[in-house]
Order: structure tokens, then sequence, then C-alpha cells
């Protein structure tokens, strides 16, 4: 058995997959929560199905998972968007991606705690971002992603004296389906947006699993509550999509 185990909520694909390949590769144990398998298999990694959307499910997997493993670090990568103009939006949008966003991982977190809080040790982690900050169409997405900074400042203010520490990684536009699900691909509106972007590029899944990595290493344990933007320096400014 591995000494860390890492729970990768969205593990199936895009960030998500590329971070388990990744952690495999250092020698992590994985559990992917998602709605379907991951497409690899490895000794290592094990899946969880259920739809985070649904409050039940999600209590069922973590009792499975607390079951079942040492949980050391929990990523919390699993995300939607649903844009749409203020005229369009509804409330139950923004009721779906609060339980998406933000109380699968408490649910999730609840299970992993007491083995993290017994090792005096543990690493807590989301995927929010940028639009965090604001931006259009994102009425129910940028306020769950925002309640996600504020949830993980509080965890870690809690959890610092368990050796816990609770970091926010914050993307900007980053090419993965769910991108593309809103801008088509290599179309002229993704080369107007890379051009608006400080360093000239879009950013790539890579990007943003390097910064998950640094708040994995347990040798960062003096960097806690914090929200890392990888947007390529979309943060500083402003960015419409």
């Amino acid at each position: 058995m591995s000494e860390f185990t890492a729970v990768v909520t969205g593990g199936n694909k895009g960030i998500g997959a590329d971070l388990v390949e990744r952690l495999l590769g250092q020698g992590y144990t994985v559990v992917s929560v998602a709605r379907t398998a991951p497409e690899k298999s490895h000794p290592n990694l094990h899946s969880v199905e259920a739809d985070l959307l649904d409050a039940q499910a999600v209590a069922a997997a973590a009792g499975t998972i607390a079951a079942e493993f040492d949980v050391t670090h929990l990523i919390h990568n699993a995300g939607l968007i649903w844009p749409n103009l203020v005229e369009d939006a509804k409330p139950e949008d923004i009721t779906g991606l609060a339980q998406l966003h933000l109380g699968s991982a408490l649910t999730l977190l609840q299970a992993a705690l007491p083995n993290m809080k017994a090792r005096q040790f543990g690493r807590v982690m989301f995927n929010a971002s940028r639009a965090a900050l604001g931006a259009p169409t994102r009425t129910a997405y940028s306020a769950s992603k925002a309640g996600m900074i504020g949830m993980a400042r509080t965890w870690a203010l809690e959890l610092a004296p368990h050796g816990i520490t609770v970091n926010v990684v914050a993307p900007g536009p980053i090419l993965t389906d769910n991108f593309w699900g809103i801008v088509e691909k290599d179309s002229p509106q993704q080369e107007a947006l890379a051009k608006r972007i400080p360093v000239g590029r879009i950013g790539n899944v890579r990007d943003v699993t390097n910064a998950f990595l640094f708040f994995c290493d347990p040798e960062n344990s003096f960097v806690t509550g914090q929200t890392l933007y990888v947007c390529g320096g979309a943060s500083v400014g402003t960015l419409t999509i």
C-alpha cells in the first residue's frame, strides 16, 4: 500500500485525468470519484462512480472510500459551468452547483478527516476558477467557485493545528472539453481570447496539475488558506469569453 492515498473528483478526464496519472507516477494510491470510470487502468488506481450533484450518492461514495482507504489527500476537481445571462439564470442553478462544488467536498472531507487527524497530516485542495472574480454568464458558477475560496480559508484555519493544509488552484481558460463546450476548438474566438491573456496563450492541463502537485507535496506544510491563480495573468485585469 502506498504511503499516500489521494481522492480526486472528476478524475476520469481533463485536468483530473492528468492529475491522476501524475500522482500514480509519484507512487500514490488514487481513488477517482466521477460519474464514469477512468479510461486508463493501473494497479494503484481505483474508481468510485457517483454523481456529485446527488447528495445521497456522494454520502454513499464517501462512506465506501472511508471504509476502504486511509485518505491523505482530497482534491476536489470536478466541476460544471452551466453558463447563462442573468436574465436566464435560475435559483436551482445555484443550488445544483453549490452541491457539486461545495456540498460534495464537505461530505468527502468529513469522511476523510478522522484518518487525516489521526495521522496529523492531510492535504485538501479545490479546483476553483478565475471566474470567482467575476465573469459574464457565470452567475451560479462564479458564485459557487468563489464559495470554494471562502470555505477553503475557513477549513485552513480549523485544520492547521492537525497538520492539514487547505488550498485552492484557480485556473483561467484551459484547453479542456469544458472550455471547448463554450468556445469552438481552434476558432477565431479561441485565437482572440489567447491574444487577450497577458502571457499570450490559453493554458493547458499540465499548467494546472503543476500547481496541484505543489500543494500535494508533504514538504509544503507552511502554505495554507491560499488561492493560486493559474491564468496567465488574466486575474490581474478583466477577461471575457
